[in-house]
């Protein structure tokens, strides 16, 4: 990777986990558990890297700006690693039930989600 197409990572992803701290923190008060929060803002990212993935197909000349939206901004405004934590402290607190549907939601709505991205962006 050129160093350039580092800086257009780094440029996306400060906005991209600015968003998501906001996100994340603005949505906890509304919901019963804060990983339903992180959930949600997966599941954003997941539908709109779909979409911009439809939207850069077969246009090589998209490359900087998958880089800056994709790669940058959506890999840092969603994380996996938030999941993985929450999910393991849901089953540290004896609850199965809610990690099992945090997991399913997580892993097969991000599924869906981007494919509905991918379906919405080749309208």
């Amino acid at each position: 990777m050129a160093l350039a197409d580092g800086v257009l990572v780094a440029t996306g992803a400060v906005p991209g986990a600015w968003l998501r701290f906001v996100l994340v923190n603005h949505l906890q008060p509304l919901l019963p558990r804060k990983h339903w929060a992180t959930a949600g803002v997966n599941l954003v990212a997941c539908l709109a890297l779909g979409l911009l993935l439809s939207l850069g197909d077969g246009c090589s000349d998209l490359h900087r700006l998958q880089l800056l939206l994709s790669v940058g901004f959506l890999g840092s405004f969603s994380t996996f690693s938030t999941f993985v934590v929450e999910l393991l402290q849901a089953l540290g607190e004896g609850e199965a039930g809610e990690a099992l549907g945090l997991a399913g939601l997580s892993v097969a709505g991000g599924v869906l989600a981007l494919e509905l991205g991918r379906w919405l962006g080749g309208l």
